[in-house]
């Protein structure tokens, strides 16, 4: 049994006719005859006493009808109080962030949210990716903003901005005098990269060799290690679009653009495929929209709300 037919026996009660109740329900009376009989066969009873004139319910039929009756308005608040929450602009979200995007954008969302949604009790964390996820998966979280895609179906994602990546050269090397580096002959084995589990070292790997050809002996556990490393010992590291204005005027001399092709990750929203709270998850996106360059924004978010 469905709460449509719960529905339509209650309107046939209400209008005693066929014809109006099938216009009250909004479907044919082909279909509201039909799915009142398929009802009955399944309840194994009848509930309307046809042959009466005018029609009625039968003396059973009027206990499942008054029973109905509650089922939908149970079935009505649990649709309110899903909606209240889909709208609600108050309570605790816990958010995690990959550490390569945490820490240039936490600060700005950490203060857009405080400013911008002050009834929002903001928990965020700096994980990795596979620690992310297993707690998503477990609701421990109700939130992520992370590079993708996953190629999971059990999370909806939802992009929000494109990060190119750079790379820091050493003046030391000798790829320092290129005005711009190609990404697919990036010499891997002078490259300086983050710990193992780190999605961005992942994506790094993609643009050059295979990892194979990786022989440097230290992988450091933040942008701003790899940074210092590349400054003392050489070689060159890479790093993303938003930690560029943190370098000194110095630093920026060590830049190069990667090309052939551009170098970019797609950073998203992730969630459950149950999660309900539409406008909370829309105050994070704005929060996070208003901490980066527009250009960077995913064209989608600029026009339009997130739906879910």
């Amino acid at each position: 049994m469905t709460i449509q037919q719960m529905e339509y026996i209650v309107a046939l009660d209400k209008h005693r006719q066929f014809v109006k109740a099938a216009k009250a329900c909004g479907v044919s009376q082909s279909t509201l005859s039909m799915m009142i009989k398929k009802l009955e066969w399944e309840l194994d009873t009848i509930i309307f006493d046809r042959e009466a004139s005018p029609m009625k319910p039968t003396p059973i039929g009027e206990k499942i009808i008054a029973q109905a009756k509650v089922v939908l308005f149970h079935a009505e608040q649990l649709k309110e109080i899903t909606l209240s929450e889909m709208l609600s602009i108050d309570g605790d979200v816990h958010l995690a962030i990959i550490p390569t995007v945490a820490t240039d954008i936490i600060p700005k969302i950490i203060k857009n949210m405080r400013r911008d949604s002050p009834k929002i009790h903001i928990y965020a964390y700096e994980m990795m990716t596979c620690d992310i996820l297993d707690k998503l998966s477990n609701a421990e979280l109700d939130i992520a903003l992370m590079a993708t895609p996953l190629n999971n179906s059990n999370f909806l994602e939802i992009p929000v901005y494109y990060e190119k990546f750079f790379a820091y050269v050493s003046p030391l090397d000798d790829l320092y005098e290129k005005s711009e580096l190609s990404s697919n002959s990036l010499p891997l084995e002078r490259m300086w990269m983050l710990t193992e589990g780190n999605c961005m070292r992942d994506q790094v790997f993609r643009l050059g060799r295979s990892k194979s050809d990786y022989t440097a002996k230290y992988e450091a556990g933040s942008i701003d290690t790899l940074i210092r490393i590349v400054d003392l010992n050489g070689g060159f590291t890479v790093i993303p679009e938003l930690h560029l204005p943190y370098l000194s005027e110095e630093e920026q001399k060590n830049v190069r653009p990667l090309v052939s092709p551009e170098a970019v990750r797609e950073i998203s929203l992730v969630i459950r495929k149950d999660f309900v709270r539409e406008r909370i998850l829309n105050e994070v996106a704005n929060a996070v929209k208003k901490s980066i360059p527009e250009h960077m924004i995913d064209p989608g978010l600029k026009k339009f709300a997130i739906k879910i």
